[in-house]
């Protein structure tokens, strides 16, 4: 991971995209980064509170208001306390179009900017604040999240996974893993319940039927074969009910993932 030495207080760096395009700076605050504008797709306007522009970020900064303000693409990363990337974000279209004095340091900015940025979803802002701090350290948190917030947690446990797993190998093959089917009322939910068991708190093992596939080849926490116990299976599978395609055919999603997680070696036990 990245230590980007942005000093105290700082949460997010940005990084150009070009080879040589270099660190663009760090800022304490992206307000609004989580945050779509209504009715334009991925775009959002975000307020880079407490930043030190470097790079081709500071010359957009002397431009506001021309075509050179255009910084271009980047990386958002996400900082933990000592600066240590944590995750990313692709953005693009960066452009500066306010700068202000900044109170939070005699050096710093409040620099807005406009950019879009597919797959930072409303919602996950405040997970990645439990990775910052260490409090995602428990089972169960996502528990009762709203379903739209069940997919942002799931988006952070897949960004955050190689800051979280640094150096964790995959457990053995043939350990067992529980989950409970009790807390398992959609899609989403299933991929929280299973990411956690295999994982831990947070824990990610996909987040839709292709990507729990790619888990179950290894490198994502566990080695096939191994034993799933799901508890409480008949709560989960009138939930479940939901019918979707499958090789010329319909098939209920609670047998689709039985069928995929049974090609690919796991035992699962209905309890």
């Amino acid at each position: 991971m990245t230590d980007t030495s942005t000093g105290e207080g700082r949460k997010y760096a940005l990084t150009s995209d070009e080879e040589d395009g270099g660190f663009w700076g760090s800022a304490q605050e992206a307000e609004g980064f989580f945050t779509p504008l209504p009715d334009e797709e991925g775009t959002r306007r975000v307020r880079l509170a407490g930043c030190l522009p470097q790079g081709g970020l500071l010359k957009s900064v002397e431009h506001v208001g021309g075509r050179r303000a255009l910084a271009g693409n980047a990386w958002l990363e996400l900082l933990d306390g000592d600066g240590v990337t944590m995750g990313s974000y692709f953005v693009g279209e960066v452009t500066v179009v306010d700068v202000r004095p900044s109170t939070r340091g005699a050096d710093l900015v409040d620099l807005t900017v406009t950019l879009w940025c597919r797959d930072a979803l409303p919602g996950s802002e405040a997970v990645w604040d439990l990775v910052r701090t260490g409090r995602l350290d428990r089972t169960g948190m996502w528990h009762g999240l709203a379903p739209e917030d069940r997919l942002a947690w799931l988006s952070v446990a897949l960004w955050s996974r190689g800051y979280r797993r640094r150096g964790m190998p995959d457990a053995p093959a043939g350990r067992v893993f529980t989950v409970d089917g009790r807390h398992i009322v959609d899609e989403d939910s299933f991929y929280c319940a299973i990411g956690e068991a295999v994982n831990g708190p947070g824990g990610y093992f996909g987040w839709n039927l292709s990507a729990l596939d790619d888990c179950l080849f290894g490198g994502w926490g566990a080695t096939t074969p191994f034993t799933l116990h799901w508890d409480h299976s008949a709560e989960a599978r009138t939930r479940l009910a939901e019918r979707l395609p499958g090789d010329g055919r319909e098939v209920v999603l609670f047998d689709l993932l039985l069928e995929i997680l049974g090609e690919r070696g796991v035992s699962v036990v209905l309890r």
